[in-house]
């Protein structure tokens, strides 16, 4: 089991997505790419899932993905976590 807490790496979370939000484009100084918002759940409840790229066709409502060395934190009260720059996104069940 993943205790999340905010402002604290990711080790190893499994989520269940529950629904995957449009894209969007973002560009700022440090980087230009495709962004989606999505939420899920977890052992401990309801989180937020941010997908950069590749990884917004990859996913789907319905899969399980397990994030890797990713990061949790707290946005509009709500927790989020994703795999940031160095982590990983693994399909575990796809529906």
């Amino acid at each position: 089991m993943c205790d999340l807490e905010e402002n604290q790496p990711v080790s190893n979370i499994e989520i269940l997505v529950l629904r995957r939000y449009p894209p969007r484009l973002i560009s700022n100084r440090k980087w230009t790419g495709h962004v989606a918002a999505a939420c899920g759940r977890d052992e401990s409840g309801v989180v937020g899932l941010v997908l950069w790229n590749e990884q917004i066709e990859a996913v789907a409502t319905g899969d399980i993905v397990r994030i890797e060395n990713g990061w949790c934190k707290r946005r509009l009260g709500e927790r989020v976590v994703s795999t940031g720059r160095n982590g990983r996104l693994t399909i575990i069940n796809e529906l």
